[in-house]
């Protein structure tokens, strides 16, 4: 099987199992990516989310995290919702709605390995899904399918941003796609003008120290600091503030993944609701949600410091991306 036809064969697994694009690229060490990668930690912009320094190595160079890797095989899921929660609701970031997106799209990857293998013989591959040292976006943008927007998000001419990336890291040599090298994101600022937080900063660097997302998904402080007093605009579990006024996200379709679909009665719950939840509730209803993550605490100490803080609201989304 030529290496064409072996790309032809991976994309047309992929996309019967539900993934929306596919793209590949050559297995190497991403010096580039090394360099800004340590900036970013050296200025402490991840916080204290101290596992972003960890395996360095195995994060900028594929091979050594896939030992015969030769190919870095990218794949992409929408999770755009076609329903959405009450306004007055403590908010949630959309990929949140439905099941755990690991769980979901882990058994995907196992899956299209299997059916490789079936096809071609033994192959050597490992699936990952934002749990380990990779760097998901940069291999997506080397694949061809999109450019890094100013808010740190791969965002795709067609499809917008609101998708999950995976990679197959596999010893299959095969043929590169041309990297995705335009960006359209012109003069366009509305994500940096947007973010409460100010997290945004130039040349697509996110500060993640400052990102609503990971003061309430990732620090596991039991208080928020106070210099984020009325700036949450109600987010209680991650934020899509940025993804929300990215005009490119008009292009966003709902998702076909009935995994995805919203936990029955999530959206229609109100700060009462969540207030009066007893944890063992918690645990049930949320067993296989991405919520999980911020356990049964993190959830009332969000809660707590959006009742005690100003509320504002969002910034209104806007359409037609500038040139």
């Amino acid at each position: 099987m030529t290496s064409a036809e072996t790309k032809s064969l991976v994309k047309n697994i992929a996309l019967e199992l539900g993934f929306d694009l596919c793209g590949f690229a050559k297995a190497e060490r991403l010096d580039d990516d090394a360099i800004r990668l340590e900036k970013w930690l050296n200025e402490n912009k991840n916080g204290k989310m101290d596992y972003l320094a960890h395996h360095f190595d195995l994060r900028v160079d594929p091979r050594l995290l896939v030992p015969g890797a030769k190919s870095v095989i990218t794949l992409i899921q929408n999770y755009f919702p076609s329903t959405f929660q009450e306004s007055s609701s403590p908010k949630i970031s959309k990929y949140a709605y439905g099941k755990d997106y690991h769980n979901v799209i882990r058994e995907k990857l196992r899956t299209l390995l299997h059916r490789i293998r079936e096809q071609i013989g033994m192959v050597e591959g490992r699936g990952f899904v934002d749990s380990a040292p990779v760097l998901e976006r940069s291999w997506a943008l080397r694949s061809g399918l999109g450019w890094i927007g100013k808010n740190g998000n791969l965002i795709h001419p067609k499809k917008g941003s609101f998708f999950f990336i995976a990679t197959l890291i596999t010893d299959l040599n095969l043929e590169e796609n041309a990297p995705f090298l335009t960006d359209h994101c012109g003069t366009c600022t509305r994500c940096i003008d947007a973010c409460p937080t100010e997290a945004i900063l130039p040349n697509k660097v996110l500060d993640a120290s400052k990102c609503i997302s990971y003061f309430t998904i990732e620090l596991r402080d039991a208080l928020i600091p106070e210099n984020m007093n009325g700036k949450f605009n109600d987010w209680m579990f991650g934020c899509d503030i940025c993804q929300d006024v990215c005009p490119w996200n008009r292009f966003s379709k709902p998702n076909q993944e009935p995994a995805f679909n919203p936990i029955p009665g999530l959206l229609q719950m109100k700060e009462k609701d969540w207030q009066e939840m007893t944890e063992e509730s918690f645990k049930n209803i949320f067993k296989d949600s991405p919520i999980k993550r911020t356990k049964f605490e993190g959830i009332k100490r969000n809660l707590s410091f959006l009742k005690n803080n100003s509320h504002h609201e969002p910034p209104s989304e806007t359409t037609g991306p500038d040139a």
